[in-house]
């Protein structure tokens, strides 16, 4: 149930904007191995000013996940979300940052207000 944050200047294509999603969601799916249909995307555009010292193919990508990945999983997120979104938009490794920020499942309240610790999410318990 990863949350993915995209920050980028303003002024792409909607298509642009939609290799970016789909890049990072594949790379979610085959990385941490969630559902193909557990997609929560935030994308958001910044006017230029708001992106200080960088380009304007310039691209945060921020993963909120449950704590546990392990390095490998995480590595393989990384390589796989540059290598998606700079296949799909014509963005080059360099104008991508990401990061993945690990919160423990009592930080997580979801289905109405239940702590995600105490629900069965029918997740592999290897990538909890």
């Amino acid at each position: 149930m990863p949350l993915i944050k995209i920050h980028m200047r303003d002024g792409k294509t909607k298509e642009q904007r939609k290799a970016v999603m789909d890049g990072a969601h594949a790379a979610l799916v085959s990385a941490f191995k969630i559902p193909v249909n557990d997609r929560t995307i935030l994308l958001t555009e910044y006017d230029a000013d708001h992106f200080d010292g960088r380009d304007e193919n310039y691209i945060i990508v921020e993963i909120l996940a449950y704590s546990g990945r392990t390095k490998d999983m995480k590595r393989d997120l990384f390589k796989k979300i540059v290598e998606n979104v700079c296949k799909g938009s014509k963005l080059v490794p360099t104008d991508i940052f990401v990061v993945v920020n690990d919160i423990p499942k009592d930080n997580w309240g979801i289905r109405g207000g239940l702590m995600a610790s105490e629900v069965d999410l029918g997740v592999n318990k290897s990538a909890k």
